[in-house]
């Protein structure tokens, strides 16, 4: 058998295995343990129930651009998580909430009389029922809510997805309503220009008599074709100023903290400012996730939220200076507009008070009504083909999947509480039978007893289940006692007779049954034996054997009988017996030493062993006081019984008694302990086995015979033991 975890240097698997197979009730029952804990408190739990409806989100269009064609939005791994923010938001739960009276309902999920605020309902929704996750790399959300009763998770899921749904439609179009109405806007201040200069060419026309002019002639001279292009690069720059204020507009009248949705769009193309979005995701992701499991003062995440609070103060700063980005773009277009403007009406003053005809202010004129005209078809053009692009579906949001009531409750999972439970049983187990084998220090082994006490151990007891259950005949219930007496005789000094006393350092080691069962085998080995119950306050052996308690030991010691009275003779096979006597609460002290010497003198000659059934030797004088008589002694140690300390101090009282110690008698071991009964277990079977055929053969055949001269029987001592 291997030694106990605290006293090896290391642990072998073959040590842990050991451990496993003694302990294994304690581990099963551990287990069950567990597995019922799990089943009743799975049993009681509230039953949730999953519903789950599923959408399709893709990233909308950018926002309208005068003059520009819309590109499709690249796919950006961060947008489904601010989607999932979204949806999470009071902005699409409240109406949720309102709709499907989740206040009352939740309430009467808490067992509470009256309605949920919003603000806590909201809080138990986000955090106890609803859940979202998305397949990877994919657009796909699923919409997973919790609730107590299946129709309720199916319409809060259903609900959710609904308003959404036309959340991310009014979302997709609002751009494209601001562009249109920034188009009409622009358009009916041109038509106003075109009108008024409209009416500015007929008044010229009529002040200087031009009706038969041709508003279309050009003419080939320098200043007209330099004035021609400055029209056209001044129609461009406002144009371009157009959109800049458009944009800077827009942006402007976005709410500061809604900015940052906008980042990924095509109204905000910064990549710096797309950088520090990626980032601020990714530290509020790493927030979020220690939140979870660290507590707010954990190092961790307070550097976490430091790091996450100094990105979006510099994605803050940097949507504040794009903003003012817009601002000056749109000033500097503007101020390159008045400049050319200016430019343009100083070529025209020059153009006027040089020599050149009267026509010159009408014919100014007509160009500014052409190109105003011109810009004028332009606007109507683009407001056209917005407005046919508003018509056509924006797809960004698609209902893949309506939630249905649950059949069965998807929490609490039996399947999982029950693996968790057996695994957590297991490792329970386990963990408690290593720690009692840590920690355990008791004798476990022939090499500890014999290491500790330095004495030999002369027989090794298996543990049996019926202790009262013993057949002197059994060749295989004996041959553990075949092997003590056969050790014991070697280890005894060479003496017709021996006194010998069996103590123990306890009560309940088993010596009283240990001592019975030896007498019996040595005397069925053919030598005389004479058994003493010595153990005057809790006799045994009367019972044991159903042999007369009285009189007895008590009984010579007090002078009440002679030694021939107290002998039970023939009480088995060449067995005396002398029983503990009649009287009770009977304590040995010195003064019955010499009755003992006297007793153990008378019957030397008469007996080859005498043995003593001795109280525990800790805790009662009784076991002192006899073996300062006896010849030796034999300590048995129970298996796993006692500290070592314990027994330690046995022997040491012994040896203060000046008792020899002949040996160690290691009792109740069981067949599973390891290798000390294992090789006695496997070796008692095979040579018990052996002697039964034997002894079936010599059944076969006379076991006397006589004499040839008709002497006296022969009797067959051909058995093991002798």
């Amino acid at each position: 058998m291997a030694a106990p975890l605290s006293r090896q240097d290391h642990t072998t698997l073959a040590d842990f295995l050991r451990i496993l197979r003694q302990r294994k009730a304690m581990v099963a029952g551990l287990t069950l343990i567990v597995l019922a804990t799990a089943a009743v408190v799975t049993m009681l739990l509230p039953k949730w129930y999953l519903s789950t409806a599923q959408v399709r989100v893709e990233k909308p269009d950018g926002a309208v651009k005068l003059f520009q064609n819309q590109g499709s939005a690249a796919y950006d791994p961060y947008f489904l998580q601010d989607q999932f923010k979204i949806m999470q938001s009071p902005k699409i739960l409240y109406p949720v909430i309102e709709h499907l009276d989740l206040n009352r309902e939740i309430g009467l999920m808490l067992d509470s009389p009256e309605a949920l605020p919003i603000d806590i309902t909201l809080g138990y929704l986000v955090n106890e029922m609803l859940q979202l996750e998305s397949p990877r790399n994919s657009s796909f959300i699923d919409i997973n809510v919790y609730a107590q009763r299946p129709q309720l998770a199916a319409d809060i899921a259903n609900e959710i997805a609904r308003v959404y749904s036309e959340d991310r439609i009014a979302f997709a179009t609002s751009e494209q309503r601001e562009g249109l109405s920034k188009l009409r806007n622009e358009l009916e201040i041109q038509e106003r220009e075109v009108t008024a200069q409209r009416d500015r060419v007929e008044q010229l026309r009529n002040d200087l008599n031009l009706a038969g002019v041709d508003l279309n002639a050009r003419y080939s001279d320098m200043e007209i074709e330099t004035l021609r292009q400055m029209q056209n690069s001044l129609i461009a720059l406002r144009v371009d100023a157009i959109g800049r204020k458009t944009r800077w507009e827009r942006f402007r009248d976005i709410p500061f903290e809604e900015r940052v949705n906008l980042v990924n769009s095509e109204l905000i193309s910064d990549a710096n400012i797309q950088d520090l979005l990626q980032a601020y995701l990714v530290t509020d992701q790493t927030e979020t996730r220690l939140r979870a499991r660290l507590g707010s003062a954990h190092p961790d995440l307070v550097a976490a939220v430091e790091n996450r609070l100094k990105i979006r103060e510099q994605l803050d700063g940097q949507l504040r200076g794009y903003e003012k980005a817009l601002e000056i773009a749109y000033q500097e277009a503007s101020s390159r507009v008045a400049e050319l403007e200016r430019q343009l009406s100083a070529a025209k003053v020059e153009q006027i008070l040089s020599a050149r005809d009267r026509v010159r202010p009408f014919e100014e004129a007509a160009q500014d009504l052409e190109d105003s005209t011109r810009l004028l078809t332009t606007l109507k053009l683009t407001l056209r083909q917005r407005e046919i692009d508003f018509q056509v579906p924006k797809r960004t949001i698609e209902l893949l999947g309506e939630a249905r009531p649950a059949r069965r409750a998807s929490k609490p999972s039996w399947t999982v509480n029950l693996v968790l439970a057996l695994t957590v049983g297991l490792l329970l187990g386990i963990g408690v039978a290593v720690a009692i084998e840590y920690f355990d220090t008791s004798f476990r082994n022939v090499a500890d007893i014999e290491t500790r006490l330095q004495v030999p151990v002369v027989g090794v007891i298996p543990w049996l289940a019926d202790a009262a259950a013993f057949d002197p005949d059994d060749m295989v219930a004996t041959e553990p006692f075949r092997v003590l007496q056969t050790n014991l005789n070697l280890a005894l000094p060479q003496a017709d007779s021996i006194a010998l006393s069996i103590v123990s350092a306890g009560p309940g080691e088993g010596k009283s049954t240990t001592v019975h069962r030896l007498a019996l085998v040595m005397a069925r080995s053919g030598q005389k034996v004479l058994l003493v119950d010595a153990d005057l306050r809790r006799p045994t052996q009367h019972r044991l054997g159903g042999w007369k308690r009285e009189p007895g030991l008590a009984d010579y010691l007090k002078g009440d009988a002679s030694l021939d009275d107290v002998i039970q003779v023939g009480a088995a096979p060449e067995l005396d017996v002398i029983g503990s006597g009649g009287v009770t609460d009977f304590t040995l002290g010195m003064l019955h030493t010499r009755r003992l010497q006297e007793l153990i003198t008378e019957t030397r000659g008469r007996y080859d062993r005498i043995l003593f059934d001795s109280p525990p030797i800790i805790g009662v004088s009784d076991a002192s006081v006899l073996s300062t008589t006896m010849d030796g002694a034999l300590l048995l140690i129970q298996h796993r019984r006692n500290p070592q300390a314990m027994t330690i101090r046995a022997q040491q009282t012994l040896a203060s008694a000046h008792t020899t110690l002949f040996g160690a008698i290691l009792n109740q071991v069981p067949a599973d302990s390891g290798e000390d009964y294992g090789y006695y277990a496997h070796n008692y079977a095979y040579y018990g086995e052996s002697n039964r055929r034997r002894a079936k053969s010599r059944s076969s055949r006379p076991a006397v015979d006589k004499t040839a001269d008709g002497g006296p029987e022969r009797i067959d001592l051909d058995e093991p033991g002798r």
